[in-house]
């Protein structure tokens, strides 16, 4: 595929580290706090190992929002799912992403004159996140009202 062909729809774009070592850190921790409440003094009564196991699965939650992130794009527009938010933006408002040397992850340019970052792409991943966003740069062409860029 060339780098001006977009993808065929849908596709989803996700971050293989982050998922990875989010998801490894969670299974850690829920797994950790039951063992830890298993195996603490009979000083600690049944509330507090209730507790050790709250705050293992607490942990776990946090991770998994570092886990979901995505960006999917399907034949409507383009779905940003960030740690805390999740945005759905019609072709016609993402005008360009960016991303650029350095940034954590790159920006969808929209209509209104804002920007959100799209944290499902990594710019860590050097070579996915460059293939990522040629995908989607093609896409915004493809099916948005992006000027075509020489």
């Amino acid at each position: 595929m060339t780098a001006d062909a977009p993808p065929p729809l849908p596709v989803t774009w996700r971050p293989r580290r982050a998922r990875i070592i989010a998801y490894g850190m969670a299974a850690v921790m829920v797994v950790g706090s039951v063992v830890l409440a298993l195996v603490l003094p009979e000083q600690f009564k049944l509330p507090d190992r209730i507790g050790m196991i709250a705050f293992g699965c607490a942990v776990a939650a946090v991770l998994h929002l570092l886990g979901r992130l995505r960006v999917e794009a399907d034949e409507r527009g383009v779905t940003v799912v960030n740690a805390l938010r999740t945005h759905r933006y019609e072709w016609a408002e993402v005008l360009d992403v960016n991303l650029v040397e350095g940034d954590p992850w790159p920006k969808l340019d929209l209509a209104d004159g804002y920007s959100v970052g799209a944290m499902g792409i990594q710019g860590t991943e050097k070579a996915r996140s460059r293939k990522a966003v040629s995908e989607l740069r093609a896409l915004i062409r493809a099916r948005g009202e992006a000027p075509d860029h020489d």
